[in-house]
């Protein structure tokens, strides 16, 4: 992935641990994605891969036994709707915690709370059988809103790492590892939220509702301390002591003659160039959750709704498939021009999402809609990391992950509402709305980095 065009932390800002082999021998076999175990290890990658899993079996989860122990969709869905809400609030403030405190203590504490919670949102569901009333259902709402906030976030935080591990190497002009790095931990994302939800279906339909939330806790309990304690988190430095970065800011600052506006200006324009991907995975988020919610409109036309999770499933697949393959792109292809392009091919197929009038039609053009997908994902994150200042990295990658739960509620909702009033071609005006606002969002990034270009030129 070409570095040259995205704008670049400072370059001692992340120093490495010994473990971080940016230097590790090429493998004579696998390929470009057989570096990864050579940079971090044979176990990481399994580790990493299902430790994320409760993650995606739980909205599901919830809605799931919510709904059938009380027999209520509004007890369900608050339910299912609380623990979005608790990881896009939670995620951030994890994150924060991992750039102070370091990766494994939140990882370990997180993990214990979150088992706590989701055995608590067992307990709590079985206590009011068939209760229809939200206002009488706060005990399990209240489990699943703490189930959300404590969920370990081992996708940013992995992501976290694997900056760190070719760090060195991207120092030297080379972003290659990177590139394979970032488009393995979306396709793991793509792939454990298809296997999540699939998992939840089958073990509640044919054993119990309780068993996928069961599941999910055994899987926390068990993989992310594995996770949590692997070599790989040594590579990521905490933040340095607030003293230390106060006198540090303040002998710099005199030195360099600056005065606390330009230093408080340079603080802003940080934060802005951290806000526009951000709100990039917002809009993904909201292009994901509008477009399931117009499949399910679309799939209760000729089947039954509950088919939308296989359709949505369709397009999952390319797009994690279209993700291995940012490994292959050449590093001269810089990072916002792909965000462009592939924003604009999202923004354009969205128009083929009107035209299906049966299932088969639908799922050829989700195939090609998920092709664009997976790398913008991709390209996003790694522009984030880039972005990100100096010892908050965990913060930046854990806002990415929130700002797609986030969005994925607000389209949910407001694509559920239209697909109610006017069928799920309404519902399909807020996924194309979503991927124009992330064209927007890449061209003003892309605009960002060339003022950026230009000042460092004039200078």
């Amino acid at each position: 992935m070409s570095t040259s065009t995205a704008p670049q932390p400072p370059a001692d800002s992340r120093p490495i641990a010994p473990s971080a082999d940016a230097k590790a021998p090429a493998p004579q076999f696998g390929g470009r994605f057989a570096r990864l175990p050579a940079l971090a290890g044979g176990g990481f990658l399994p580790v990493g891969l299902f430790a994320r899993l409760p993650l995606a079996m739980l909205t599901l989860g919830t809605l799931t036994l919510a709904t059938s122990v009380t027999g209520s969709y509004a007890v369900g869905g608050a339910a299912a709707g609380a623990v979005g809400i608790g990881s896009a609030v939670g995620a951030p403030i994890l994150g924060w915690l991992a750039d102070r405190l370091g990766q494994r203590p939140v990882l370990l504490i997180s993990a214990v709370l979150n088992v706590v919670a989701v055995l608590g949102v067992i307990a709590t569901a079985y206590l009011i059988p068939g209760v229809h009333d939200v206002g009488a259902a706060w005990g399990v709402i209240g489990a699943a809103l703490a189930a959300g906030f404590s969920c370990p976030q081992v996708g940013p935080l992995a992501r976290v790492r694997w900056m760190a591990l070719t760090a060195e190497s991207r120092r030297a002009g080379d972003s290659t590892d990177l590139d394979v790095a970032l488009s393995y931990e979306s396709t793991a994302d793509e792939l454990t939220f298809v296997l999540g939800p699939a998992l939840v279906g089958v073990l509640a339909s044919l054993v119990a509702p309780w068993l996928p939330l069961a599941l999910a806790a055994a899987l926390t309990l068990t993989l992310v301390p594995a996770f949590a304690l692997h070599r790989t988190h040594a590579a990521v430095p905490r933040r340095a002591a607030a003293g230390t970065r106060a006198s540090r800011r303040a002998v710099t600052g005199n030195a360099a003659g600056e005065s606390a506006e330009t230093r408080a200006a340079s603080r802003f324009a940080g934060l802005a160039r951290v806000a526009l991907p951000v709100l990039a995975m917002v809009c993904m988020g909201t292009f994901f959750g509008s477009t399931q919610a117009a499949l399910s409109a679309f799939a209760a036309g000729f089947a039954s709704s509950e088919v939308a999770g296989l359709l949505y499933a369709v397009m999952g697949i390319s797009s994690a498939a279209a993700a291995i393959s940012v490994a292959y792109w050449p590093a001269g292809f810089p990072l916002t021009a792909r965000w462009v392009t592939g924003a604009a091919a999202m923004a354009g197929m969205s128009a083929l999402l009107f035209l299906p009038t049966d299932g088969w039609g639908m799922v050829l053009v989700l195939l090609a809609l998920g092709l664009p997908v997976g790398p913008v994902m991709v390209t996003v994150f790694a522009i984030g990391g880039l972005v990100a200042p100096a010892g908050r990295l965990a913060t930046v990658m854990t806002a990415l992950a929130s700002g797609i739960v986030a969005g994925t509620a607000l389209g949910s909702s407001i694509g559920g509402q239209l697909a109610q009033e006017g069928g799920h071609h309404a519902a399909f005006l807020v996924s194309a709305a979503a991927a124009a606002a992330l064209f927007a969002l890449g061209a003003a990034a892309a605009a960002v980095v060339r003022s950026r270009k230009r000042s460092a030129q004039a200078s």
